[in-house]
């Protein structure tokens, strides 16, 4: 079985989980990113937040909310992609950038447009009062 091994930012507001959508798909995925090589997870979140929210993460922030694993979107059966979660403060305005393509603030009633992966995560948000 093959892990893909993603770090996640997770930022709310108002009830509320800021996603994103990358040019020429159709889900919605909670921002962030693979890990490239040797990367600690607070560089690939500070990274990974830069690139796509044009926003930068305020070193000694991150806040570990969970690790969470299923199928991963549009891979073979049994690849799995492992998301390691995080909140932080941030300086800067959110907005698309790279190949991201819209912005979104989602709640528990969105799960029909997200990955498997990020129904766990809205799912522990939801029992935990922290999602609408």
């Amino acid at each position: 079985m093959k892990e893909i091994d993603k770090i996640a930012f997770i930022t709310l507001k108002n009830g509320q989980i800021l996603s994103s959508r990358s040019k020429g798909k159709e889900k919605f995925y909670i921002p962030g990113g693979k890990r490239e090589i040797n990367e600690t997870d607070e560089e690939t979140l500070t990274r990974e937040v830069e690139e796509e929210l044009s926003v930068q993460i305020i070193p000694n922030s991150l806040e570990y909310f969970g690790t969470f694993k299923a199928q991963s979107d549009g891979a073979k059966e049994g690849i799995i992609v492992k998301m390691t979660c995080y909140k932080a403060k941030f300086t800067g305005n959110l907005k698309p950038n790279s190949e991201i393509e819209e912005l979104r603030w989602l709640n528990y009633k969105d799960l029909e447009i997200i990955s498997e992966v990020d129904k766990k995560i809205f799912k522990q948000l939801k029992e935990t009062n922290q999602l609408i």
